[in-house]
């Protein structure tokens, strides 16, 4: 049986993406904040032999604690999804908040990245959940695209670092979904237009099966998504900024 460790699977994207998986017979290690949550969460898995690790990924005890574990225990696949952002101008949101989700969406990220790669072996795999902001910039989520950047190239380079071990990495870039995150970063999935909305669902479908094809480093998720990002080809960097403003939750008042 094989084994997956995925963070920031109390809910959302991480906790369907386990469902998806612990159905294919994997088991599943789960891995966020709320020990509560992630109780009932474990429950919810198809299959036996689940786990979870209440931890604090912005903090840095519980980091090297999960570090440790997987530089200890042998996962054949590691999810980093945990992640976070904030909506709103730049200079109203404080320093600290910036750094904190620059700490947990990059640092966290290669962190953990670092433990699961020293000991995977051929047939493993990596998946990294970016961002469709990974191919564009958000006003009003300035920093949240440029985490999610860093993380599409992290992961491309990595896939060509480790593809010759027969290790897998990819950068799995979703666009808006319904899920809790927009609720946690001070908006609501509501807020963007309708047209660029997934379910939950769609989104851990497309990334479980983006894994077992293994062909991309660099995976957009949504049609919807590609489609956009192919018109913003035809137009100026200034035009699609200004498009990307104007449908941002993070420039309404």
């Amino acid at each position: 049986m094989k084994k997956a460790f995925i963070t920031g699977a109390s809910g959302g994207i991480g906790l369907e993406v386990a469902r998806q998986l612990a159905a294919r017979q994997y088991q599943i290690t789960m891995v966020a904040r709320n020990e509560n949550k992630l109780r009932e969460a474990v429950k919810s898995l198809p299959g036996s032999g689940h786990l979870f690790l209440a931890a604090d990924l912005t903090d840095e005890r519980d980091l090297q604690m999960v570090a440790d574990h997987l530089a200890t225990y042998k996962y054949d696949l590691l999810v980093n999804n945990a992640g976070a952002g904030i909506y709103g101008r730049f200079t109203d949101i404080k320093l600290d908040d910036h750094l904190a989700n620059m700490h947990l969406n990059m640092d966290a990220l290669v962190r953990l990245s670092y433990s699961f790669l020293q000991h995977a072996t051929s047939g493993d795999a990596l998946v990294n959940v970016g961002s469709l902001l990974a191919h564009s910039s958000l006003p009003g989520g300035s920093v949240y695209a440029a985490t999610k950047s860093f993380v599409a190239n992290f992961s491309e380079s990595l896939w060509y670092e480790y593809k010759r071990n027969g290790i897998f990495v990819m950068g799995f870039n979703p666009g808006a979904a319904d899920s809790e995150f927009h609720a946690h970063a001070g908006r609501t999935a509501g807020d963007f237009p309708e047209f660029v909305v997934s379910k939950v669902a769609d989104v851990a479908r497309e990334l479980v099966q983006a894994l077992e094809n293994r062909q991309k480093p660099r995976v957009m998720q949504g049609w919807k998504n590609r489609l956009m990002m192919f018109g913003f080809r035809f137009l100026s960097r200034k035009s699609a900024v200004n498009i990307m403003g104007q449908i941002s939750p993070g420039m309404r008042s």
